[in-house]
């Protein structure tokens, strides 16, 4: 079982991303002067008390809304509502209590969940300030003043919480869970695939690029293991990167990577792969994570006879440093081959974890200095002593040698190669370390 959940709710631009990026402890929502900004749902690991809990923060409710994205933004706060164990109100006492407060509340208690009631930006202490008493009205009963701002009255909120989550059941039992970022430029259809493998509307979908700003986790299982899917904010050209909201989502995709063990790059069939692609795949790559390259809106290009492979080795050309990474076809759209990533991704996992003993790692590696003996130079000849795995995520080798500077890069790619040959190591980096090492030491 999953842990408990619990929602912030309330109109835009309330304090709800500040309130969520406190309890968290980390700046993961991103909070900025904008109504609207955060538009999806935002998760994140909270503890209290000794319990833990996952904290949602979703995009602020205008019911009455005709917007396409206020209106969606709608749809996933009642998304995160029938989610919730919890749901934490927030309002703004500054501004009293509005036709959409009252909305919003008619929609909480339908919802028959706990609800505490949050009356934000209460910032100076002392009495209880009399605005505070109108929110009586929403017939959520007792309403807790806060500042967010000033950090006051937010352990009482936290109580709250502890007070209403649901019983623990001891006999968890927790499966090794896969996180998988979705990488790749705006529009390219990340959302649309994650929307798919959950068969839910879980993160939102338009025809506007850059419509997802946040990195946003999403639990999912099924026969082949468990997951967390994060779908990130599409990656722009820095030029094109002018408001300070841009900025923050570019840092969010990229954490969104570091965080992940394997990431999926996504690429538009009908552009192929462009110099944002590259740049993508190349903080994916120097992260050491590894990568399934996923070519979607392939049921919309234009096929004929040995279309698939000819676009493969187009690919390949643009993205040679990623030749050890699978690629698949699919259609975010039609759910065509989506089935199929679940394994690609177990087995890219595995191998960017994979660890190889040493004295099996040491027989392949004189197996490949027999076959290709190691270069020389001006007479003096490399001498390789052995070879040692020195970490996995990604598998990371260190090679000891008597002088460095004759370890040219093409011997080193060769051994990488026969490693990879050997083991396989299928989507993921290989790292190679070299140390110098006397022979008197060998002794």
């Amino acid at each position: 079982m999953s842990k408990p959940i619990v929602a912030l709710i309330g109109r835009p631009n309330v304090g709800k991303s500040s309130f969520f990026n406190y309890i968290i402890g980390k700046r993961i929502s991103i909070v900025e002067d904008t109504p609207g900004v955060t538009r999806d749902r935002i998760c994140g690991e909270a503890n209290w008390r000794g319990r833990n809990f996952d904290l949602i923060d979703t995009g602020g409710i205008e019911p009455q809304s005709q917007d396409v994205i206020l209106s969606q933004m709608r749809e996933q706060a009642n998304l995160a509502i029938n989610m919730a164990d919890v749901i934490v109100f927030i309002t703004d006492i500054k501004q009293g209590v509005t036709e959409a407060d009252k909305d919003i509340a008619l929609m909480l208690k339908k919802s028959k969940k706990p609800v505490i009631l949050v009356c934000n930006k209460a910032d100076k202490y002392g009495e209880m300030p009399a605005e505070i008493y109108e929110f009586y009205n929403l017939g959520l009963g007792e309403p807790y003043r806060v500042s967010v701002a000033n950090a006051i009255g937010i352990g009482d909120i936290l109580d709250a919480i502890y007070d209403n989550l649901p019983e623990e059941n001891e006999n968890e039992e927790e499966k090794e869970v896969i996180k998988v970022a979705l990488i790749g430029k705006p529009n390219v259809g990340k959302s649309s695939l994650v929307n798919k493998i959950l068969g839910e509307n879980r993160v939102i979908v338009s025809d506007i690029a850059g419509t997802t700003r946040d990195a946003i986790d999403s639990e999912f299982e099924n026969e082949f293991g468990k997951y967390i899917f994060i779908d990130t904010a599409g990656i722009r050209k820095k030029n094109k990167i002018s408001e300070s909201l841009e900025k923050y989502s570019v840092m969010r995709s990229l954490l969104a990577v570091e965080r992940a063990d394997v990431c999926l790059l996504m690429i538009d069939a009908n552009e192929g792969v462009t110099e944002q692609d590259t740049k993508i795949a190349g903080e994916a790559h120097e992260a050491g994570k590894g990568i399934i390259i996923v070519v979607n809106k392939w049921d919309e290009y234009e096929k004929g006879n040995g279309t698939l492979e000819e676009y493969k080795k187009n690919v390949y050309n643009k993205l040679s440093y990623l030749s050890y990474a699978p690629i698949i076809f699919i259609s975010a759209k039609t759910g065509q081959r989506v089935h199929k990533l679940f394994e690609m991704i177990n087995s890219v996992a595995s191998q960017n974890a994979l660890r190889v003993s040493t004295s099996v790692l040491n027989q392949v590696l004189n197996e490949a200095i027999a076959i290709v003996q190691p270069p020389t130079d001006k007479g003096k000849r490399l001498r390789i002593f052995y070879m040692t795995q020195a970490s996995t995520k990604p598998p990371t080798f260190v090679v000891f040698v008597n002088d460095k500077d004759l370890f040219h890069f093409s011997y080193e790619r060769y051994l990488i190669n026969q490693i990879r040959k050997e083991f396989g190591l299928v989507g993921t980096p290989v790292r190679m370390i070299v140390r110098e090492k006397n022979e008197k030491d060998m002794v």
